[in-house]
């Protein structure tokens, strides 16, 4: 019914902001990713998501439209709420949603606070056709890449490696390049180990 608000930013907090749009203020939910997007001037627009529920019509707020779709096919899985998918896209970056659901990585969607092992197999389950299909992205690029990412951190483990900060570090790495290949991806890692 609203899809996107826009007027003058009147309060900001990191779960939710009041925007003035023509004298009318807007009690707005957002994800800490949106937070972390709003600019201090004035004048916002965020897209919105009009949750009705039988107690309650709460307004969710997002900075990017991609960002709403993501939490719009978060919510409609089983399990899931509209204040886990906050959570989540409050966690990770809708990229990283995005991501974690195409290439079926269960550790990363069970690493936000509240959804365990059974609902992040779930929204991989339910979501990952949809993720492929409404954000055109290609499954196989996605494995392949995966694939280099668990080669390098499994060698780097086997030379002693922490595997927390090698996770961090091969992250760094592949964003900054992501058609890295394995050897790439590895002496880079030992260079920042």
């Amino acid at each position: 019914m609203i899809t996107h608000i826009e007027g003058k930013l009147v309060e900001k907090n990191p779960t939710d902001v009041v925007i003035d749009c023509n004298g009318v203020g807007y009690f707005i939910n957002i994800s800490l990713h949106t937070f972390s997007q709003i600019p201090s001037n004035e004048k916002l627009r965020l897209y919105t998501y009009l949750l009705v529920r039988e107690d309650s019509h709460s307004l969710y707020g997002f900075s990017s439209k991609v960002e709403r779709e993501i939490f719009k096919l978060l919510i409609s899985v089983s399990g899931i709420g509209a204040n886990t998918a906050r959570t989540m896209l409050s966690s990770l970056s809708p990229d990283q949603v995005k991501e974690g659901i195409a290439s079926e990585d269960v550790a990363l969607i069970q690493s936000v606070k509240g959804i365990g092992i059974k609902t992040a197999q779930r929204v991989i389950i339910d979501l990952k056709d949809k993720v492929l299909k409404v954000f055109g992205m290609e499954e196989l690029s996605l494995a392949q890449s995966n694939t280099d990412k668990e080669e390098a951190l499994s060698a780097l483990e086997v030379l002693g490696f922490n595997k927390k900060q090698s996770e961090k570090v091969v992250e760094k790495i592949l964003k900054a390049q992501p058609d890295a290949q394995v050897e790439q991806i590895i002496k880079e890692a030992l260079k920042n180990l």
